[in-house]
């Protein structure tokens, strides 16, 4: 891509199969399907460990600087990245299993077990869908943090947790221990999910987690930040990073669909027509509601 031919935008995404492989046998035309929005080469090092969201040559949807987004008509994906969505599912439900896989592949990486406790950092799709799975996954108690109201509000209902909301004016040491405290976590969470990406919630997170306690970095924010490293080293904290989903990601989260456990169809604050794209993106950008789809073209 270049300044001549604009990248295409989208990685969220369902759609109707319009043509298939001669080797293609799980799909037909006129299938619903969600769309797991990357191809790996398959046979790296990487790809052969099952890591292949690591593939150097992943070609990942709306990723710069040469691979095209999923909002256009027509949309080419190996067959096996392609899930048929379950009988009676809404398209609109479909495209929440993106996220979702995101926040499966995140608390399976903090190893989320029962009867622990739980921070998120960022009520947005992705951290609302972190508390929602850390839940099934047997988490005992979950604290939702974000700086809005709104979203607070939403995150204390949709997931029947915690919030708490930090005081900007105050430091990460000191918004960590209100936190602590008003949540009765002792020492400290057994983990923490952080989806914001703001460096202040990041140092927080590192204040508010427990002595050998886990924290996964599922936000992307700044590309440098600051962080107290004497308290990360003296409390042993395992932080690892989050980048996309790997293997078996998609497929839970398309089974948690199925099943129903997590009412995604709540979520959905509106749903924008494609000519009016643009202000599907100011609407998030601005903080409205929950999430925003954009209706793909039709003709």
């Amino acid at each position: 891509m270049n300044e001549k031919t604009p990248l295409v935008m989208g990685h969220e995404a369902v759609g109707t199969v319009h043509a298939v492989g001669s080797a293609v046998s799980h799909l037909s035309v006129g299938d619903c399907v969600a769309i797991e929005p990357g191809s790996p080469c398959r046979s790296c090092a990487r790809c052969k460990e099952g890591y292949y969201n690591l593939c150097p040559s992943m070609k990942f949807a709306a990723c710069p600087p040469d691979t095209p987004g999923t909002l256009s008509k027509y949309f080419k994906i190996p067959a096996d990245f392609c899930y048929k969505l379950p009988v009676g599912m809404r398209l609109e439900e479909g495209v929440l299993a993106e996220p979702l896989a995101v926040a499966v592949h995140a608390v399976r990486m903090i190893d989320v077990r029962p009867g622990q406790f739980l921070i998120v950092f960022g009520c947005g799709t992705v951290g609302i869908l972190c508390a929602a799975v850390a839940r099934l996954f047997g988490a005992r108690k979950v604290i939702a943090v974000d700086i809005l109201e709104q979203k607070l509000e939403f995150a204390k209902t949709f997931n029947k947790c915690n919030t708490f909301k930090p005081n900007m004016q105050e430091n990460a040491d000191r918004n960590a221990t209100r936190l602590m405290r008003d949540n009765n976590l002792g020492l400290g969470a057994d983990g923490v999910i952080e989806a914001s990406g703001a460096e202040s919630s990041i140092n927080t997170a590192i204040h508010a987690v427990r002595p050998g306690g886990s924290i996964v970095q599922t936000g992307l924010g700044k590309p440098k930040i600051t962080f107290p490293v004497v308290a990360f080293s003296e409390k042993e904290i395992h932080m690892h990073g989050a980048f996309r989903y790997g293997q078996g990601d998609f497929q839970i989260a398309m089974d948690i669909l199925e099943d129903g456990s997590i009412n995604v169809q709540d979520l959905i604050t509106s749903i924008f027509p494609f000519e009016k794209a643009t202000d599907a993106w100011e609407a998030t950008k601005a903080g409205k509601g929950i999430k925003n789809m954009i209706r793909g073209v039709s003709d």
